[in-house]
C-alpha cells in the first residue's frame, strides 16, 4: 500500500513538472517521464540545500567577526548571492558549461532556458531539465565567491564586493569549472572531482588568499614585534549554528551531484562518506587542539568540520567508506595547523578561508590521487584508481596538476584583478571607518544598535577593568580592547 501511494505521488509530481504532450496517448506517464521527474525533484531539492548554505555563511561569518561589524558580513552575503545569480545567467554559465574548446565555453550566454539545450553538449544526455542545471550549478558558484569574499572581512569596501564578485564569477571560478566539468582539459585527462574540493573552495580560497594579502591586516592584530593578538568573534553560538547549516547543506553539495535518486542509490553512499569525514574531522580537531593549547577549542572543532567537509567534496565518490574517515581526520589536523602557521606569518585571514577551502581542498584533490578505488572510478567514470589501489602515479600527477594549474591562475588573475582595483580605487576602508565598524560606516547602523550604542556612550576607566574601548559617532577614543 505504502509503495503504491508514493509511485503516486512521484508520478504527480512529474505530470505538474512536464507537458502533457510528453506523455503516452492513453495519458499514462510512461517510465522515462517518470524517471525525468524523480531526478529533477532530486536536483531541485539538492540545489536548494546548497542555496541554503549561503544562511549557513552568513550565521559563520557573522558570529566569527566583532559585533561592529556583523550586520556588514551577514548583509554582504546576501549582495554576494544576488551579484550571483545575475552573472550566472549573463556569462558564468556560458563560459563554464556551454560549447566551446579544452579552456573556456563559447555559447549560451544570456541563458534562456531548456531551449538554450543545444548550446550545452555536457548536459545533453543527463536526464535532468537544463534549467534546473543551471540552478544547481549557480548555487555552487554561489559558494566559491562567499568563500572568495571571507577573507576581505572587517576591511573591504563594499564596493569591492560588488566589482570582484562580478568580475570572479566572469572570468575565474567559470573557467576553472569547464576545464573540470565543462569538457576542458582537466576533464579531459581525468581529473576526480566528484562536487568541488578544487573547483569550488580551491578556486574562492585562493582568491580570498589574494584578497587577504593585498589589504594587509585588520588593525591591532599584529604587534610592532610581528606577534598576532587575538581577535575573537563576538557570538560563538551563531559560528555553531552555521556549520550546523552548512553541514546539512553538505548533503545537497555531494549526494546531490549524483543528479538521481535511482539506480542502486550510489547517492546514499556519497551521502554517507560525506558525514564519516565530517565527523572525524570534527573529533580530530577538537583532540588536536586540546592536545597543544592544553582546552579544547570549539572554533577549531568547527573549522575541522568544514575542512573535512571541504577534503570529502572532492573523493566522496572515489573512497572507501573508512577511507573517508582518514581524509576527514587529516583535514581537520592540517586546518588546525595550517591557520596557526598563516596567523604568524602575517596572513590575517578571519574567517581562515585558505585554511578550511584552500589547503582543505588541495588535501580533497590529492587524497583521490591516493584512495581512489578501482571499482568507484569505473562506476563514476571518471579516471582511475589511487596509488593504493595498484593505480600507481598516474591518478595522483593528474590531481597535483589539476591543483597547481587551478591555484597559479587564480592567484595570478586574483592579484591582477584586485591589483588593479586597489590602484583604480583603494580596497580597503579608512582607519577610522574600521574604527567605528563597517556596520556604521558602510551602511549607517548597526547590525546590533541596542549593544552598541550603549557600548559607544563616553566612559571613565574602572579601577580593576581598564579603558573600554568606545566610539562616540565619528569621534574616535583610543581603547586598548577590541569592540
Amino acid at each position: 500500500m505504502k509503495k503504491k501511494w508514493l509511485f503516486g505521488l512521484f508520478s504527480a509530481i512529474a505530470a505538474f513538472a512536464f507537458p502533457v504532450s510528453a506523455f503516452a496517448a492513453e495519458g499514462e506517464i510512461t517510465a522515462p517521464v517518470l524517471e525525468i521527474g524523480l531526478n529533477s525533484l532530486f536536483v531541485f531539492v539538492a540545489a536548494m540545500l546548497v542555496f541554503f548554505m549561503q544562511a549557513g555563511f552568513a550565521l559563520l561569518e557573522a558570529g566569527t567577526v566583532r559585533m561592529k561589524n556583523a550586520g556588514h558580513v551577514a548583509g554582504k552575503t546576501v549582495l554576494t548571492l544576488g551579484i550571483s545569480v545575475i552573472v550566472w545567467w549573463a556569462v558564468g554559465f556560458g563560459f563554464a558549461f556551454g560549447d566551446g574548446n579544452s579552456f573556456l565555453g563559447t555559447t549560451g550566454f544570456l541563458f534562456g532556458g531548456d531551449q538554450a539545450i543545444g548550446s550545452f553538449g555536457v548536459f545533453s544526455e543527463i536526464g535532468v531539465p537544463l534549467n534546473l542545471m543551471f540552478l544547481f550549478q549557480m548555487a555552487f558558484a554561489a559558494v566559491s565567491l562567499a568563500i572568495a569574499c571571507g577573507g576581505m572581512a572587517e576591511r573591504a569596501k563594499l564596493s569591492v564586493y560588488i566589482i570582484f564578485g562580478a568580475l570572479f564569477l566572469t572570468i575565474i571560478y567559470p573557467i576553472v569549472a569547464h576545464w573540470v566539468w565543462g569538457g576542458g582539459w582537466l576533464g579531459s585527462l581525468g581529473m576526480q572531482d566528484y562536487a568541488g574540493s578544487t573547483v569550488v573552495h580551491l578556486t574562492g580560497a585562493t582568491a580570498a588568499l589574494a584578497a587577504t594579502i593585498l589589504l594587509k591586516p585588520r588593525l591591532g592584530k599584529y604587534n610592532k614585534d610581528g606577534k598576532p593578538n587575538s581577535i575573537p568573534g563576538h557570538n560563538q553560538v551563531l559560528t555553531v549554528l552555521g556549520v550546523i547549516i552548512l553541514w546539512i547543506g553538505w548533503f545537497g553539495f555531494n549526494p546531490g551531484s549524483a543528479l538521481t535518486p535511482l539506480g542502486d542509490g550510489f547517492f546514499g553512499y556519497v551521502l554517507m562518506t560525506t558525514n564519516l569525514a565530517a565527523a572525524a574531522g570534527a573529533v580530530a580537531a577538537l583532540l588536536i587542539s586540546w592536545a597543544v593549547m592544553g582546552k579544547s577549542d570549539i572554533p577549531s572543532m568547527l573549522n575541522g568540520v568544514l575542512a573535512a567537509l571541504v577534503a570529502i567534496t572532492g573523493s566522496c565518490a572515489f573512497v572507501d567508506a573508512w577511507a573517508s574517515i582518514v581524509i576527514g581526520a587529516v583535514a581537520g589536523v592540517l586546518t588546525f595547523f595550517t591557520a596557526r602557521w598563516f596567523e604568524r606569518a602575517g596572513l590575517d585571514d578571519p574567517i581562515y578561508a585558505f585554511s578550511v577551502h584552500g589547503i582543505a581542498g588541495v588535501w580533497g584533490a590529492i587524497s583521490t590521487g591516493l584512495f581512489a578505488t578501482p571499482e568507484l572510478a569505473d562506476k563514476t567514470g571518471v579516471g582511475t584508481a589511487g596509488l593504493f589501489y595498484g593505480g600507481g602515479l598516474g591518478q595522483l600527477g593528474v590531481q597535483l596538476l589539476g591543483v597547481i594549474g587551478t591555484f597559479a591562475f587564480v592567484l595570478a588573475i586574483s592579484f591582477l584583478l584586485l591589483g588593479g582595483m586597489k590602484w583604480l580605487m583603494g580596497l580597503r576602508v579608512t582607519e577610522e571607518e574600521e574604527m567605528m565598524g563597517l556596520d556604521i560606516s558602510e551602511h549607517g547602523t548597526y547590525g546590533y544598535p541596542e549593544q552598541m550604542n550603549i557600548l559607544n556612550q563616553p566612559v571613565s576607566a574602572v579601577p580593576g577593568t581598564g579603558t573600554k574601548t568606545v566610539t562616540d559617532g565619528p569621534r574616535i577614543v583610543k581603547s586598548d580592547t577590541a569592540l
